[in-house]
């Protein structure tokens, strides 16, 4: 296998990155600041900062004085570059959340969708008209309502897990057949991942990827999946379907998963799956009958606090069970330094889940795979899909004007 070979531009592409990285967690620093935080020379810090404030990304702060030297200037991320919008694509919605180029969000707007519709034109009219209403509710602060000032749009797509003659498990396929059209119909720049990268990219820009090089954002929700970062990069996979570890093998011959399998771990620890759990435990028990899956989650969340019902506590135990176990596998495999859940199971039971998740993992994983991991809920809140997946067109918008070379994902 032929090795790449890195070059000065890769390495100054990389640097800058980390730059950006930097000034995004401190919010404003001075070039001092970033030297020390990336471990990068003052000299290499200078002209990086250089590169940016040419390219206007990022802006000067404020200058302050002190008794003795120079004025120190700040620096900040230039929010007023442009804007860029985050497209999350899920089983039943699709939402558009604008952010400014600082990437502080500034508006968003939802479309309710058919998870069991399958037309790829019906799935590209919810994204053009959840686009087009989140940029008029941008508007209503101040932004202009126009296009012009989009720099990128990011669209987190996914799809590939689904069989034929069965429900989809995820958005069918069709979007991603027909991507050119959907192009043509939002006539701005666009890039397409999926959300498990997208989660990833979120988690190495705003949480714990600030700290670990290697760590895995696991997500938690209707769908179960996990976004694996090495060493500092997203792993992606021959076909950019690495992380479906919702779809790899729990139990042999246990129930049957959404995608048509028998065993998946997300049909034991994904919202539907926790909620059979329940069923078989206490068939009786009203919230084993709640039709809305996140109403379900969070009715359960709200019933766990002290005293809790038996067969509640039961469920917890047992899906800690499930998903401390699925991870263990996770850790034999990958061996990360960190492991964080996210997605709104995880927001309304991970305080409830991850002590216990955390006994099962050291128990199950293998050797020392486990003996100084972290496990914790995402600090990263909100929608970490269209976060991550607006990050992601960010990222693609600085290899359009020249500032990144490396890690710049598919785009079209």
């Amino acid at each position: 296998m032929a090795v790449t070979r890195r070059t000065s531009r890769d390495i100054r592409s990389e640097s800058r990155l980390d730059v950006l990285h930097a000034l995004l967690a401190a919010g404003e620093a001075s070039r001092g600041d970033l030297a020390a935080e990336t471990g990068l020379s003052n000299a290499t810090v200078a002209t990086v900062v250089s590169d940016l404030l040419e390219g206007g990304i990022v802006t000067e702060a404020r200058r302050t004085g002190g008794r003795i030297g120079r004025p120190t200037t700040t620096l900040r991320l230039n929010g007023s570059r442009g804007r860029i919008v985050g497209v999350d694509v899920a089983e039943t919605y699709v939402r558009a959340t604008v952010f400014d180029s600082a990437l502080d969000e500034l508006a968003s707007a939802e479309v309710a969708t058919d998870e069991h519709h399958d037309d790829h034109d019906s799935i590209a009219d919810a994204i053009v008209e959840a686009l087009d209403r989140a940029l008029e509710q941008s508007a209503a602060g101040g932004a202009p309502a126009g296009r012009d000032d989009v720099l990128g749009v990011g669209i987190s797509l996914p799809g590939g897990m689904q069989r034929r003659a069965e429900v989809a498990v995820v958005v069918p396929n069709a979007p991603w057949l027909h991507v050119d059209r959907l192009r043509e119909r939002i006539g701005l720049p666009m890039v397409v991942d999926n959300p498990l990268k997208a989660i990833a990219t979120a988690e190495l820009w705003f949480g714990a990827g600030r700290r670990h090089k290697s760590m895995i954002t696991v997500n938690l929700g209707t769908g179960v999946g996990a976004g694996i970062v090495l060493e500092g990069t997203i792993l992606r996979g021959a076909q950019n379907g690495a992380g479906e570890w919702g779809h790899s093998l729990l139990a042999l011959d246990g129930r049957k998963c959404r995608c048509g399998r028998m065993g998946c771990v997300e049909a034991y620890v994904g919202a539907a799956g926790i909620q059979q759990t329940l069923a078989a435990i206490a068939p009786e028990h009203p919230l084993s009958s709640v039709p809305m899956q996140r109403e379900f989650i969070g009715a359960l969340a709200a019933a766990l606090e002290p005293p809790a019902h038996p067969a509640l506590a039961e469920t917890l135990e047992l899906t800690a069970r499930y998903l401390g176990s699925a991870i263990a596998d996770l850790c034999a495999i990958v061996n990360p330094e960190m492991i964080t859940l996210t997605g709104w199971t995880a927001w309304a039971l991970g305080d409830h889940l991850v002590p216990a998740v955390r006994r099962r993992v050291l128990e199950e994983a293998p050797g020392d795979s486990a003996a100084d991991l972290a496990i914790e809920v995402s600090t990263v809140r909100g929608n970490s899909v269209a976060t991550g997946i607006a990050t992601i067109a960010l990222e693609r918008f600085l290899g359009d004007v020249g500032l990144v070379t490396t890690r710049v994902p598919t785009a079209i």
